[in-house]
């Protein structure tokens, strides 16, 4: 049974802000206005990997001024903070993609293999473009070879948490990027 935590326990778990919500919302602002440069007016699909990048998407989608629709996958590969190496997509898009340009955004690129498991799954079904945008790229753990096409933030190697990214479900709420605490 998951562990329940206190208020104490949960800010104690928050080791330090690594990037700001000022900071995010302005790669933000910066990162839509590519996203409509590529488009110019042609059909978009954004597609959410869950859960870590609802809260990515929805602010990318504000910024966007071109069509746009929304739809998400799911993939799991981590229990805690520790990834299983193992990807198994959970929830996969109904649409048919070929007549899109699909822009998949991610939360965090670590290892790299749900991204590139996805992307080649959507490969197959021959989008008119597909791109991948990552709030946070960590190479350092990276375990397969796989490049975003644009990554907002390069980080180091700690756990993050907040803004969509968590720890057991818990500090997704948080309107920045933290460190865990991995020690208590």
């Amino acid at each position: 049974m998951k562990n329940i935590l206190t208020k104490d326990e949960y800010l104690k778990r928050i080791k330090a802000v690594r990037i700001t919500a000022e900071e995010i919302q302005e790669k933000i602002k910066e990162t839509g206005k590519l996203i409509n440069s590529w488009y110019d007016g042609r059909p978009m699909l954004l597609v959410s990997v869950l859960n870590g990048s609802f809260v990515f998407m929805a602010d990318i989608c504000r910024q966007l001024d071109v069509p746009v629709e929304i739809a998400f996958m799911k993939a799991e590969s981590y229990v805690g903070t520790n990834s299983t190496g193992t990807v198994n997509i959970t929830l996969d898009l109904k649409q048919d993609i070929s007549k899109y340009n699909v822009v998949i955004l991610e939360d965090i690129i670590d290892s790299g293999r749900t991204l590139k498991v996805i992307v080649e799954k959507l490969k197959e079904r021959n989008p008119l473009s597909l791109r991948v945008v990552t709030l946070l790229d960590k190479p350092s753990r990276r375990k397969v070879d796989f490049t975003a096409d644009v990554a907002l933030f390069t980080i180091p190697d700690f756990f993050v948490i907040g803004y969509g990214l968590d720890c057991d479900e818990y500090f997704r709420n948080l309107p920045y990027i933290g460190e865990f605490n991995e020690q208590i």
